[in-house]
């Protein structure tokens, strides 16, 4: 990954000194979806969504910095989490020699993505970076994805974490298109929809199965 890195930030001192740091806030074992993996996954898809003739009109070096910076600090308390990792971006770009403006775009699209549905229409940069956040939700391994998710919240109760889970996927299915680039939304948009609409069908199934049984007696 030094080499996606150095593209983006440079190979200067500071440059290879912040991205030892990110490679080793995104290698935590604490962290069993948002890994480096993770990183790569969100990366491929910025670029993928940003390539060619069509591809969303980005600022990609903004979009790709902000990428790595995402999910720097994950310690599963959403909005803080996205919050502190803003504020990283913020205080170790500078020494890298990138430009105050694109500094504060980054953080900017950090914030972003602690609810991406705070996101204003035309904006581009924000647009390519939540869809390639979310670009797992159209993939094959999305039931990998599900099950890391579940690790990472091992300390939540079965029934408690069904409930969030449930919740969070109603409110995106919900959404009339749940990502924004015309790309991203011809890729992955009908799988993301089968696949969420699967688990919510086996969360709701385990939350009826926890139930304690009616007494049907009259």
């Amino acid at each position: 990954m030094a080499d996606a890195w150095a593209a983006v930030a440079g190979d200067s001192p500071a440059a290879r000194a912040l991205g030892a740091e990110l490679v080793a806030r995104w290698s935590e074992p604490h962290r069993h979806y948002h890994t480096r993996t993770h990183l790569a996954a969100v990366l491929a898809a910025v670029d993928r969504l940003t390539d060619g003739p069509g591809g969303a009109g980005a600022d990609r070096a903004a979009v790709r910095l902000a990428a790595w910076f995402h999910d720097a600090v994950y310690d599963g308390r959403p909005g803080w989490d996205e919050e502190r990792s803003a504020q990283l971006a913020q205080s170790r770009l500078p020494a890298c020699g990138v430009p105050a403006g694109r500094v504060a775009e980054v953080a900017r699209l950090v914030r972003l993505t602690a609810a991406h549905d705070t996101l204003r229409p035309g904006d581009r940069n924000g647009e390519v970076l939540c869809d390639a956040d979310l670009s797992i939700l159209g993939s094959p391994a999305y039931g990998d994805y599900a099950r890391a998710i579940r690790r990472e919240y091992s300390h939540v109760p079965d029934a408690a974490f069904a409930a969030g889970r449930s919740e969070v996927l109603r409110r995106l299915l919900a959404t009339p298109a749940l990502y924004r680039t015309p790309r991203a939304r011809h890729l992955w948009e009908e799988r993301a929809r089968a696949n969420m609409t699967g688990e919510l069908a086996r969360l709701r199934a385990a939350l009826a199965a926890a139930q304690p049984a009616r007494d049907e007696t009259p």
